[in-house]
This record gives structure tokens, sequence and C-alpha cells, in this order.
């Protein structure tokens, strides 16, 4: 199988897998136990926090949570007042969005532009004082555009709104902006486990608790937490921190192949303002079920796994412009570290030939 899912989830990395271990086989104390195996397991959670704060800016707390869900819909429905987002979010900002607006609070989606950017003038019109909350994706989870997270940050401030930023995709490959009051991230997007994820929290930044009961963490998270699923996600963003470079370097050599060998297709979403391991296309015409049934040996995406079998073309894609049917033909294909040039230039031989196929049969 050659894995090209990794927007969807990442592989397990061999440290993280090694740091868990201990705490899945030998020892079951609750880290918020006062004795001494509960004093352990609570060090290897703070051991695991400063790892992955590591990676965040400085001046917050971070509070674990039982992935990004969690953390975004703590954030949105932890503050305040009107909210202004974006058209390309993930489900998990518009649909908490829009739970929130059939409360009461007026809620403003912006537009983006044909390459997947938002549009900064409908922004600044929306984001005026009184806004409580502007949320906004660091890097798209289907077409990899960049979204500028710092102008944002600045016009939220500007208004007296705090920013939160869902750097799910970003997280351990993009600078997160120092200026973001609130930003979500999640392990298994970083080689870490599934199950685990975060909300960093600025110092000064007041939201109130989702979850109610022991309080266990900072902001009032409440919850017993899993040294095995702590300690995972430490090792995977402590390796993140030691592999960035050479990481990064992998990706872009793979993202320029790809683009290369893919000349064909058209690529959805901003050319230069993306994140290199996602390489979102279309070929006009093409049954992309079709091509995902020929291709059982390859795992790729026809678009955000979180809406798989929906049947509904991709929201994103929409926003961009394409037609339903543009949006239909369109595949996703996420590579990183352990993707080697040699597995992705076959199956992209073989995704390329077989959806060729389809239209010489047409």
């Amino acid at each position: 199988m050659i894995y090209l899912d990794y927007q969807a989830t990442t592989p397990l990395a061999p440290e993280a897998l090694a740091a868990m271990l201990p705490w899945l086989q030998n020892s079951h104390a609750n880290p918020h136990s006062a004795h001494a195996p509960g004093r352990a397991a609570k060090a290897a959670v703070e051991v695991a926090r400063q790892q992955v704060s590591a990676l965040l800016p400085a001046g917050g707390t971070l509070s674990f949570t039982s992935g990004a869900t969690e953390a975004l819909n703590w954030a949105i429905k932890g503050s305040s007042g009107p909210i202004v987002t974006i058209a390309t979010e993930h489900a998990a900002v518009l649909d908490t969005v829009a739970a929130e607006a059939r409360r009461g609070r007026e809620v403003t989606v912006l537009p983006v532009r044909p390459d997947g950017i938002v549009d900064l003038d409908a922004a600044r019109t929306a984001i005026r004082p009184g806004v409580g909350l502007v949320a906004a994706m660091l890097v798209n989870n289907e077409i990899g555009v960049i979204q500028p997270a710092a102008e944002l940050a600045a016009m939220a401030h500007a208004a007296g709104a705090l920013m939160l930023c869902d750097a799910v995709q970003g997280f351990g490959r993009v600078a997160i902006p120092a200026a973001c009051d609130l930003v979500a991230i999640s392990a298994h997007k970083i080689h870490g486990p599934k199950g685990i994820g975060a909300l960093w929290i600025r110092e000064g930044a007041r939201i109130e608790p989702l979850m109610h009961g022991g309080g266990q963490e900072a902001a009032g998270r409440s919850g017993t937490l899993s040294p095995a699923l702590c300690a995972g996600f430490g090792a995977a963003a402590a390796l993140a921190i030691s592999r960035m470079e050479a990481d990064r370097a992998h990706v872009e050599a793979l993202f320029a192949a790809a683009r290369e060998r893919m000349g064909g297709w058209a690529l959805n979403g901003a050319a230069e303002q993306r994140y290199r391991g996602n390489l979102n296309l279309h070929l006009p015409g093409l049954d992309v079920a079709r091509l995902m049934s020929d291709l059982r040996g390859i795992a790729f995406s026809a678009g955000s796994a979180c809406a798989s079998g929906s049947g509904r073309p991709s929201h994103v894609l929409r926003a961009i412009g394409l037609s339903d049917g543009e949006a239909r033909s369109s595949i996703r294909l996420g590579f990183g570290r352990y993707t080697t040039a040699e597995e992705l230039e076959t199956a992209l031989t073989r995704i390329d030939t077989a959806a060729r196929a389809q239209r010489i049969a047409a």
C-alpha cells in the first residue's frame, strides 16, 4: 500500500510509539493522583507539555484535549460575542459556528479568492469593534493554502477580538503567528497518536470551560489525561523540531517532482502560498470514485476525509469557484516524512494512467 493521505492522518513515528509503550505496558497510574506512581505519570505529562509547547508561541498555557475538534469547540463555545470565520474552514469550525448561530450569536463567514486565500477587504469590513472572535485555519486541510493569520490577528486585536488559529495542518511545519490568542492542534497530524490534541491559550485570554468536572487542565478543562497519549504527542513534537528542516526539504522535493509529473492536471488553490505536502488536483470529467476503486493499492482522498461518503462536493472547492463537476473530479494527495520519491512516482504514474484511460474509454 502506498499511503498518500497525510492530511487525514500521518503514520505514527516509531519514536512516538516507543515513548508510549512504557505507559501502556507497565504504568497505569492516574496522573492526577497524589501517590508516587501518580506523580510519575504527572511528570511524564508535564514533559510532554513542554515538548509540545516548544512549537507554539511563548507566553501561554497548553491544555491537552481529546483532539483538535474538542479544542476548536472549546475555543468557539467558550468565547463570546459575534464570530467572523472563513468559508473554507474545517467542519469542526463551521459546524460549531453554525451551532452558535442557532443559539443567537452573530456570525459572518468570509469569502475566499479563487486561489483560496481569504478576501482581506471583506475581512477588514467584517472584523469591526464588537466582534468577539475571529477563527481562521493556518493551513487548509483540503487544498493546503496558507491563510494570512498574522494579518487577521492584527485586525482582530484592533477590533478588541480574540484570534483563534486552527493550526492542525500547519503545526510543526509552518510558523504559527505569535499574535494568535488561541491555537488548536492535534497529535495525529504530526506522526503522533490519535485521541489527543491541545488548545494553547495566550496569557490574559479568557474563555469558559467546555466540559465541567474535575478541572484537571489549565483553563478548566476536565477529564483524566492519558500519560501514554501525552508522551506520544510530546515525542512527535520533539521529533518535528529536530527534523523540521529535513522534513521541509523532503516535502519541497516531492512537491516539485509531483507537479512536473502531473502537469496535465489543474492545481486547486494557490501555487505559492501553500504547504507543499498537499497536492489537490482536478482533471475534467474524471470519475474519482471509479479511480479510487481501480487503484486500491494507493491510499488517497477524493477530498476531505471528514466528509468522505457524504456525496456532496467539497465546500472548499466550491468556495474557490469550482463547479460541482470540477469539485467531484478532484483528488487530494498528501505526502510527507515517510513518503519515498520512488513510491510517489509509482503512485502518480498509476493515477495518471488510470485517469487518462477513463477519458479514452469515454
